[in-house]
């Protein structure tokens, strides 16, 4: 049986990357924008608090759910790193981090209508389309297909470009 696990046990990065599954390199990374803290030995090596598995552990199910590191900061905002975070300090981080999820999810439901309707109408106009060409905004850049120019323009030297063929 394993012996009990003392709080203010600190581990190597090998040990945080093999309880996380999370790659060193990542752990580093994860270090320096702020997710994440170390506290260096004497010879400059990373160890990290016990505490801080559950927030990697927070930061790969973030990831799993494409969410943006800069979302996860945010959430993490208060949630103390010099310390081991109290119940009342992850159920404020789970608060905001609900918050950003709805509201992720209702903007993903707008997505989702749009081009529901934008696959029914099968109008295929990019100047009455709300969703490519809302307010019909590049009318101001010309006439054509702007889009297809812009795609096209890395092909301008060559015979038989996607501009040569529409």
């Amino acid at each position: 049986m394993n012996a009990p696990h003392e709080p203010d046990e600190l581990l190597t990065i090998g040990e945080m990357s093999r309880r996380t599954g999370v790659a060193a390199s990542a752990l580093r990374y994860y270090e320096d924008i702020g997710l994440i803290a170390t506290v260096r030995t004497s010879g400059n090596q990373r160890r990290y608090a016990r505490h801080m598995l559950r927030r990697v552990s927070l930061i790969s199910v973030a990831k799993r759910l494409a969410m943006p590191l800069s979302d996860v900061h945010d959430a993490f905002g208060e949630v103390p790193m010099d310390r081991t975070p109290s119940h009342g300090d992850w159920q404020k981080a789970s608060r905001r981090w609900k918050r950003q999820l709805e509201d992720r999810r209702r903007g993903i439901e707008r997505l989702e209508h749009e081009l529901t309707g934008c696959i029914g109408c099968g109008c295929l106009s990019l100047k009455a389309c709300a969703l490519l060409n809302p307010d019909d905004a590049l009318a101001a850049t010309g006439a054509g297909a702007r889009r297809l120019e812009d795609i096209a323009g890395s092909d301008s030297g060559r015979e038989g470009s996607a501009r040569d063929e529409l």
